[in-house]
């Protein structure tokens, strides 16, 4: 990759990556300020029609003017589709969240009401975000609150991306709306619903729906059953039950009409009012079970259902499973009542010790009463091991090893290095440190640049045979200096120490008679 975007940006130090994209620090060489820059992943680059659509999306992110969302200021598309964005100082929610560091309440709500001050604003100019989750919630070192990514989000959505593209990982799923795991189109309500998924998770410690894959995160987000978050954290006042069940409604047509309704209900929470907003809780329909069954098989679950064409049960012993993901062991064998309940543990950082992690079959599914269920209990974040042979890797390579053993990547930074972009040059913790499953390591990674050696005083050969091994071109230049040895380097640019990408040119000029 060019260490200059769209001949104005010079990229500095990675400061983020993801499954999506990659960002830099970088210098605006023609306003003279820094900025960020997020350039997407090569396979979305290589989509013609995500191109266009992340063009004309980028071009409406960039109309957003308000203090709560990141600015865009530019896009490009060599030599991949990039955004330029404001450079915010602070942290993402994700980041706070996966510290383990619990908000006080009034806290969480005036985070809400940032989010949706910002989501009212784009939802009256047309723009649905499709994609609000902690990682695109920014928490300035000043305490103010940023909404990123309208642009990348809604353009992904555009072109049809769904639970099975790439991109869309478990932690996706966990915000995503019923509407939108049905595949259905999202609208501003959907944005309501993450924002309830967000908030529940911030409030709680957990998601409201968890599982080991996305369809079976998709599967709860459907169908799954509402719980209440003080059941899971009793100090929450009762107000805060009844605005998330008005969020998290499965219809749209029962939850907050507009971020202005939520925001109102939020501001009476923080205010000590009370909140009577209320929704019609409706039974789901056996066609909206049919649907259901779609989902799993079109997304690759390998679940049906034994439904008949009249929409009734081949048999009348089948019942749905209730949904004891989150729930203490004695909270779920009494909801499960009259069913066979095998216990088994596993260590999990996303849920809470003693608490169920998942269970088999999947919530909602048409059992036989009197039948077998095993239900995984949390033992709460256990050990991993950092792989070996890290170092070497690309980064994509070592994002994959790192989640196979149940580690994240927490930071990456970029030193010049003679290595490819991207290659992992340290560890830390080092090769074969264990620690908790789910924490982060750092990656010392090359940024594809290296210093330019010093050459000026040295013999031309020495300096050809330095810039070739340095992996630099080479531009010469003749000069004549009476008081300097004949082929001796009398100048040089750019300047020894400078550090510029692998295969750029360096001028020299050479001392020769005329």
């Amino acid at each position: 990759m060019k260490n200059l975007l769209g001949d104005r940006y010079k990229l500095g130090e990675m400061i983020g990556t993801g499954g999506m994209a990659d960002v830099y620090i970088a210098q605006d060489q023609r306003l003279s300020r820094q900025v960020a820059v997020k350039v997407l992943r090569s396979d979305l680059a290589r989509d013609p029609s995500f191109v266009a659509r992340f063009r004309k999306e980028a071009l409406a992110a960039a109309g957003l003017n308000h203090p709560g969302i990141v600015a865009v200021y530019d896009s490009g598309e060599v030599p991949a589709p990039y955004i330029v964005m404001e450079l915010v100082s602070g942290h993402t929610l994700r980041s706070l969240i996966h510290s383990g560091e619990r908000l006080p309440l009034d806290r969480t709500l005036e985070i809400a009401e940032g989010v949706l001050a910002a989501l009212e604003y784009s939802h009256e100019r047309g723009i649905v975000h499709r994609d609000i989750k902690p990682a695109n919630v920014m928490i300035t070192d000043q305490g103010d609150v940023k909404v990123m990514d309208f642009g990348i989000a809604r353009a992904l959505d555009d072109i049809g991306a769904t639970l099975t593209s790439t991109w869309n990982i478990v932690g996706t799923a966990q915000y995503l709306s019923p509407e939108q795991a049905m595949g259905e189109s999202a609208d501003y309500r959907s944005d309501i619903y993450s924002l309830g998924c967000l908030l529940f998770e911030v409030l709680t410690g957990r998601p409201p729906y968890t599982g080991d894959t996305p369809v079976s995160i998709a599967f709860q987000h459907v169908s799954g059953d509402f719980i209440k978050p003080s059941s899971l954290n009793p100090e929450l006042p009762e107000g805060i039950n009844i605005l998330l069940a008005v969020a998290l409604a499965k219809k749209p047509a029962d939850r907050y009409q507009s971020a202005a309704e939520m925001l109102s209900d939020v501001r009476k929470l923080r205010a000590g009012q009370v909140v009577k907003t209320k929704i019609a809780r409706k039974p789901i329909g056996r066609s909206r079970i049919a649907l259901i069954a779609s989902l799993i098989i079109v997304l690759g679950g390998g679940f049906a259902f034994a439904v008949s064409k009249t929409g009734t049960t081949q048999t009348n012993t089948l019942a749905a499973l209730p949904n004891v993901v989150g729930l203490t062991e004695s909270d779920a064998r009494s909801l499960l009542v009259g069913y066979t309940v095998t216990i088994q543990h596993s260590h999990d950082g996303r849920i809470p010790k003693d608490r169920v992690a998942s269970q088999v079959p999947l919530p909602t599914s048409m059992v036989k009463k009197n039948s077998g269920v095993i239900l995984t209990l949390s033992d709460g974040p256990g050990d991993a091991t950092v792989p070996p042979g890290l170092v070497g890797m690309s980064l994509i390579d070592a994002r994959t090893a790192l989640a196979a053993a149940g580690l994240v990547i927490a930071q990456t930074v970029a030193v010049p290095s003679d290595k490819p972009q991207g290659t992992v040059l340290q560890v830390d913790p080092v090769s074969g440190s264990v620690i908790s499953a789910g924490s982060g390591v750092t990656l010392q990674i090359a940024s594809g640049d290296i210093a330019v050696p010093s050459l000026v005083g040295v013999d031309e050969i020495q300096a050809r045979t330095e810039l070739v091994q340095a992996g630099f071109l080479i531009n010469e230049i003749q000069a004549y200096d009476p008081n300097q040895a004949s082929g001796v380097i009398l100048a040089q640019a750019p300047e020894a120490g400078s550090t510029h990408t692998i295969g750029s040119s360096v001028t020299i000029t050479v001392n020769k008679a005329p």
